[in-house]
């Protein structure tokens, strides 16, 4: 849920980034209008399946050497000037290191071509779908969202129709994350 801070306050980079540091122990998220999103912690079945998802990721791109991954606490400055902090994330190697080391400690001024939100029981589907668009919009080459609940996956990209599985074993992300396999069995 999202809340509109703009009557009393305009929630800037500068006041957002300190509104974060004077509460680490919130996840925070700025929309593209400037409100506030609160996102709660989830439960401890959710957080180790994020885990589980991070590490696949994670042991790939440490032997592909293309890019950078990201948990679900990097924060992302996307274009559209909401930000966002995915459950997983990838960024290639050659946008990374055009950041300057200044950048790089601060939220990150780019879109991940990569990101996966994983729903958790007090996601709202709607919201979440809506949040991978945004993505989409803002430059991610390819997303998953991946429902536990219900056992799908929904799978965006760059000017494709959304593609919808149901209860798939693995996820290849060919061509954007080349060899990358993602095993769903430890996730349902």
């Amino acid at each position: 849920m999202a809340v509109d801070l703009s009557p009393i306050v305009e929630l800037t980079d500068e006041r957002f980034s300190q509104l974060c540091a004077a509460n680490r122990d919130l996840r925070l998220e700025r929309t593209a209008a400037g409100e506030l999103v609160v996102v709660p912690p989830t439960g401890g079945q959710s957080s180790r399946r994020n885990a589980r998802i991070t590490s696949q990721l994670l042991v790939w791109a440490d032997k592909d050497r293309t890019g950078v991954v990201f948990d679900s606490n990097g924060g992302f400055k996307l274009p559209n000037g909401a930000i966002r902090a995915p459950d997983a994330s990838w960024v290639r190697l050659a946008a990374w290191q055009k950041l300057t080391d200044e950048e790089k400690e601060k939220f990150l001024p780019l879109c991940p071509d990569f990101v996966i939100e994983l729903r958790s029981l007090t996601d709202s589907i709607s919201d979440v779908q809506n949040k991978m668009e945004e993505y989409l919009d803002n430059g991610a080459q390819l997303g998953w969202l991946i429902d536990p609940q219900e056992r799908v996956v929904y799978i965006y990209r760059q000017q494709a129709q959304t593609e919808t599985l149901d209860n798939p074993q693995t996820l290849a992300g060919d061509p954007v994350l080349a060899g990358f396999v993602l095993d769903l069995q430890e996730i349902w």
